[in-house]
């Protein structure tokens, strides 16, 4: 099952269901169902699954309908278009799950802690944000006012149920500006947390859509001015440890909400002639749940 958020002029925020090319609207104020969180915590609260749960929901009486291209637009309070599929409470990440990922970090900065955090039982686990820094498709990724080096990274993302279950996946791309994590290490937060840093979407999928999800295409690929200025692929049966292992990590002694993200690492790495600039497209495409595009904007000291 495939859901998505999306707004609709005169009604604010809907919860979608993508049936082929057409989204049907699933929303049911009535019975307090006004968001994707909603049926999280609803079905949680019944025991169900979340494709169950949608399941019950649904019924024989006739629901708006849009086209997936109608709503896969830019963001217009005057037009239906997508949004963030959820609203986190919290996002998280997992660092250097790949191996490439964690030799370029290596070279770049000269030490060998991240192949020491890559090959040790602990893995890197850090805070990413909240909603609020968080975007959704066709939104703007940003880019630090102090950065020269802002990279997007392709990411697996886990949505988590209230007992630490993976109830849905979806696309992440952990923006992060290298350059200030490449200075030292320490000041990682300041490379990962910033506004725009971090894209979902542009739908949730639930696990039984995706029987396999360590055998799963991740493209990536940076247009610039209508030209593809960088573009690779990786799959997720690269990553070192498995979603088990990163959510018992994250959860230990942490209590972490329900309907919060886990990103799983990143196995493309974009060298630095590709950096981000203002104007760019970036593009993240996991076939089961969708492309995940996103403009670039450079954040200025005018900007609120």
């Amino acid at each position: 099952m495939k859901l998505v958020q999306f707004w609709r002029p005169n009604l604010g925020y809907r919860v979608g269901l993508v049936r082929n090319e057409n989204v049907v609207d699933i929303t049911a104020p009535e019975v307090g169902l006004k968001s994707t969180n909603d049926f999280i915590e609803n079905a949680a609260a019944g025991g169900l699954l979340l494709a169950e749960f949608v399941e019950r929901v649904l019924s024989a009486q006739p629901r708006a309908v849009y086209s997936w291209s109608e709503l896969d637009t830019a963001r217009d309070l005057y037009a239906p278009h997508l949004a963030l599929p959820l609203m986190p409470p919290e996002v998280w990440a997992a660092g250097v799950t790949y191996k490439k990922s964690a030799e370029f970090r290596d070279n770049e900065t000269g030490e060998s802690i991240y192949d020491r955090a890559h090959s040790e039982p602990r893995p890197e686990i850090f805070f990413k944000g909240t909603t609020t820094r968080c975007v959704g498709p066709n939104q703007p990724v940003g880019i630090r006012r102090d950065s020269k080096f802002t990279a997007p990274e392709p990411e697996l993302a886990l949505v988590l149920g209230h007992r630490g279950d993976v109830i849905a996946y979806t696309i992440a791309n952990d923006v992060s500006a290298w350059d200030i994590e490449r200075d030292n290490p320490l000041y990682l937060p300041q490379s990962k947390i910033f506004r725009g840093a971090c894209a979902l979407g542009p739908s949730i999928v639930t696990p039984d859509e995706l029987p396999n999800p360590y055998e799963l295409e991740i493209h990536c690929r940076i247009i610039r001015e209508g030209r593809v200025i960088f573009q690779e692929s990786s799959n997720t049966s690269r990553l070192k440890r498995t979603f088990e292992e990163l959510i018992n990590y994250l959860v230990c002694d942490n209590p972490v909400p329900g309907a919060s993200v886990l990103c799983t690492g990143t196995g493309i790495i974009v060298p630095q002639e590709a950096a981000l600039r203002q104007g760019d497209i970036v593009e993240i495409e996991i076939p089961p749940i969708g492309v995940l595009k996103n403009p670039v904007k450079q954040w200025g000291e005018t900007d609120k």
